[in-house]
């Protein structure tokens, strides 16, 4: 079908946009054939968006509004199958009320790409972010992506299609966006042209996996322990060959997109003499890097590294990058009660991608901003001051600091 307006998108353009409208304008862009939508804050302003585009006659689609989460998931997953282009998300307890077809979809391997917009889980109620939601999947085999500007977004949501549908890998991706953070915020996006997608972007082609009447395949078959496993491994394979699927592609985008990301898993920044560092996802970043500049200002050699990719995690990368610093703080934007030193997700696969390396530098982990409550440059600094003590006496006397919670 004739999808995208020829008289839109011939040129590279600038336009003040949201990161949840930047992600409606690439589906447009990518040609997305099927996409599904539910409401629930913060993430259904991309549909809003998407329906938009699609009533202005911007593009065409096959639009469907579904009665629950948990449908919409159930419809881009068969239509995935069939080799129709799909994306959908959802926020907090809607990406958990998926959770079943959510769940399937990795095992099925269909490369639905999703948004989350990161939103506290109920209850008590809240809209604001954290990151439990995504995180949720981690150990699923979906791809997870988390980013902190409309632009990344938009670049983003090209990568997550581009991996994904590559026959090498056929695995779900789920891009995080910080609800109100980013999903609702304005910022100068960089577009790339029709042509420029079309060049980075390859049609989604599922080759002899395509379910039709005419290649007659069963997909998901009840297996139990005859081979269950090996479809397991089989996933196992999938993931870690994202890894190097994920740098070409960031190679192509580019040279393509006129992009200068050196390292599509990791962002250092200021981190070249610097003694101690932050390590955290998403927005985190803003308030981050200014606190970074001003504690720089004062003569403290601080950084900051934000993690870009979740899974495939960037051990390989991390090792390098955090193992020459005096001290290590690792902020997280979510909580998992009960796990080692009662640390956060990040904190805790930090812990472990470090365990074997040598000098294995003293982390600190930090949780905060939960709920969607803004971390300030004050909280920021607090955190610097508190891995400044870790890097003077070696070790933390507590591992895990809440910051910024009232007494």
């Amino acid at each position: 079908m004739t999808t995208v307006d020829t008289q839109l998108f011939q040129t590279e353009t600038e336009d003040l946009i949201s990161g949840s409208e930047a992600i409606a304008i690439a589906c447009a862009l990518a040609d997305v054939d099927v996409i599904t939508a539910y409401p629930i804050r913060p993430y259904d302003t991309v549909m809003q968006y998407v329906s938009k585009l699609k009533a202005d006659g911007v593009f065409d689609c096959d639009f469907i509004v579904a009665e629950s989460e948990h449908s919409q998931f159930e419809i881009v997953k068969h239509a995935s199958a069939v080799g129709a282009r799909t994306f959908c998300g959802s926020s907090g307890v809607g990406w958990f009320y998926a959770f079943e077809a959510i769940t399937v979809t990795a095992g099925l391997r269909m490369p639905v790409v999703a948004m989350v917009g990161n939103r506290a889980l109920d209850d008590p109620g809240a809209f604001g972010t954290e990151h439990n939601d995504a995180l949720a999947v981690r150990d699923l085999g979906w791809m997870l992506r988390w980013v902190d500007t409309a632009e990344e977004a938009m670049d983003a949501a090209f990568m997550a299609w581009r991996v994904a549908e590559d026959p090498r890998i056929y695995l779900p991706c789920a891009i995080s966006t910080d609800g109100a953070f980013l999903t609702h915020s304005q910022q100068i996006v960089q577009m790339p042209s029709q042509a420029q997608v079309d060049e980075f972007l390859p049609p989604y082609d599922r080759g002899d996996f395509v379910l039709h009447p005419d290649n007659p395949i069963t997909i998901a078959p009840q297996v139990n322990e005859d081979w269950l496993i090996e479809i397991r491994r089989q996933t196992d394979a999938a993931m870690r060959r994202a890894r190097d699927v994920i740098i070409e592609a960031q190679d192509d985008m580019n040279r393509i997109f006129n992009r200068e990301e050196e390292d599509p898993f990791i962002e250092e920044y200021m981190t070249e003499d610097a003694d101690v560092v932050l390590v955290g996802m998403g927005t985190l970043s803003l308030p981050l890097k200014v606190t970074v500049r001003r504690l720089r200002e004062q003569g403290k050699k601080v950084g900051f590294v934000r993690v870009k990719w979740f899974r495939p995690f960037p051990a390989p990368e991390l090792q390098v990058a955090l193992s020459k610093f005096k001290a290590i703080g690792i902020i997280d934007r979510d909580y998992s009660l009960g796990a080692p030193q009662n640390g956060g997700v990040l904190y805790t696969e930090i812990r472990s991608a470090l365990y074997d390396v040598t000098p294995r530098p003293p982390m600190i982990g930090f949780i905060c901003g939960l709920g969607g409550r803004e971390v300030t440059v004050d909280s920021s600094t607090e955190m610097f001051d508190k891995t400044f003590e870790v890097a003077e006496t070696g070790h933390a006397e507590e591992p895990l600091l809440w910051i910024g919670v009232r007494s």
